[in-house]
């Protein structure tokens, strides 16, 4: 059994068990979140796909940490003008265990 759910902006394929590292989410670390944002639940061969969400399809996750993901560089430079810039940045995520699909 899986689960396609949004958080965030983006779009992630979930299922019992698992850990997913989603865009930050305003919530302590150890708490309980339901994600009602479920495009497409397939439980035994049968897939339920919503326009855009189906209907009373929830997915319940325990966060599990927030943190920073690695620092991606962006580089801006103008040959012959001597510039140059260097920037560095870190998302932060949340990391959520994924407890149960119901759909």
């Amino acid at each position: 059994m899986y689960a396609i759910i949004e958080t965030g902006g983006k779009q992630y394929k979930v299922q019992e068990g698992e850990t997913v590292k989603v865009e930050r989410l305003k919530v302590e670390a150890g708490e309980t979140i339901t994600l009602d944002t479920v495009l497409a639940v397939s439980n035994e061969g049968t897939l339920k796909v919503g326009t855009p969400y189906v209907d009373k399809a929830t997915v319940t996750a325990t966060v599990v940490a927030e943190g920073k993901g690695k620092k991606v560089i962006a580089y801006k430079y103008k040959p012959k003008k001597a510039y140059s810039r260097k920037v560095g940045h870190r998302q932060i995520f949340t990391e959520l265990k994924i407890e149960k699909i119901n759909g």
